[in-house]
């Protein structure tokens, strides 16, 4: 079954089966030492585009927001038996011409990399995908809080909600992460790896 490695603040490594190493939002946090296969960026606001942090793997591809949305067009890909289908990442902070999340399936699994975001109406069709797991930030100063990706969550649906992007300039923040108050709720240190 697929890993995943929370490094801390929106940075996060998941592992497959089958050895496939991908990296999303790489900025802080240890476990870069694992050579990548893929690495995908939200958008290229510093805290998530650090893609010389990762070691790479003959033929690593990076995918950044510039070749997911292509032609103004949310791209699927296709890397090392993962799946990869940008959407939708906007608020106030975040141009949606600029930012994405990702939708990825690995080993069956089926994971909301949402990116920096608040609520976008996409959230809603995402119900029927029977997600396994969402990743949504939760700062509240350049994303939604706490309370409206609790919200999300519930509109999403996955059947693990993780709050990352706690606090700006901060890898992980116990006591708002225990603000998030969504169904399924999974709180990952830094440093911890889950079985997808």
């Amino acid at each position: 079954m697929a890993k995943l490695l929370y490094q801390g603040h929106g940075s996060y490594r998941i592992t497959s089966d089958n050895g496939a190493v991908v990296y999303l939002d790489p900025f802080i946090g240890e476990g870069y030492d694992a050579p990548a296969s893929l690495i995908l960026v939200t958008h290229q606001h510093s805290d998530h585009n650090r893609v010389d942090l990762p070691a790479r793997a003959p033929g690593c591809i990076v995918i950044t927001e510039r070749e997911a949305l292509r032609g103004g067009k949310h791209q699927s890909f296709s890397v090392k038996g993962i799946d990869i289908r940008a959407v939708e990442a906007k608020n106030r902070s975040h141009d949606p011409h600029c930012c994405v999340g990702y939708l990825l399936t690995v080993d069956d699994v089926t994971v909301y990399a949402s990116g920096d975001t608040s609520t976008t109406e996409e959230m809603a069709d995402m119900a029927a995908i029977h997600l396994d797991y969402v990743l949504l930030p939760i700062d509240g100063i350049y994303n939604m809080d706490a309370k409206e990706a609790s919200e999300c969550a519930r509109i999403i649906g996955a059947k693990h909600s993780i709050p990352i992007h706690m606090k700006p300039g901060a890898l992980f923040d116990r006591r708002i992460a225990e603000t998030f108050d969504a169904p399924g709720r999974l709180i990952v240190e830094p440093g911890e790896e889950i079985t997808l």
